[in-house]
């Protein structure tokens, strides 16, 4: 398997539901495992699973990122900004996958959540090592994205 670039191992193929097969049961089990109850909420983006999801996201494995992502979300509190940032950044990866899957009104609907999350974050703060204003540009590329499809 390749790894990513100054990142974690990447999955042996992208997973696409009803186009690629999933992975096998436990693949990421590994990495999920890194978010424990013992890491500070604060912390979490120091995690494999909070890494590998940021590497999953970059490399296209929008599904996979979901899937690792999903561990650091379930740690953060309700109504807290790392949950919001986690959320935001899961349902961005969703987005670009609706838009592999041909889905275009779930991948803008799904944007416009994003930003509903981003816009209970402090806009001026670093969340879990990310800054509000890169997740809108991201945002805003995946919108691009979506005009041209």
């Amino acid at each position: 398997m390749p790894d990513a670039p100054d990142g974690p191992e990447l999955p042996p193929h992208v997973y696409v539901p009803g186009v690629t097969r999933r992975h096998p049961e436990g693949w990421f089990d590994r990495i999920k495992a890194s978010v424990t109850d013992e890491v500070a909420v604060a912390d979490l983006h120091h995690t494999a699973a909070w890494q590998a999801g940021r590497a999953y996201f970059d490399a296209g494995y929008y599904w996979e990122c979901h899937e690792v992502l999903e561990a650091v979300w379930m740690r953060t509190p309700e109504g807290s900004q790392e949950r919001d940032m986690t959320q935001a950044l899961i349902q961005l990866a969703n987005a670009r996958l609706k838009i592999t899957m041909q889905r275009p009104r779930a991948a803008w609907r799904l944007c416009n959540m994003v930003e509903g999350h981003l816009a209970r974050c402090d806009a001026t703060a670093r969340i879990l090592g990310l800054e509000v204003s890169e997740v809108r540009h991201w945002v805003v590329q995946t919108r691009k994205t979506l005009e041209t499809t």
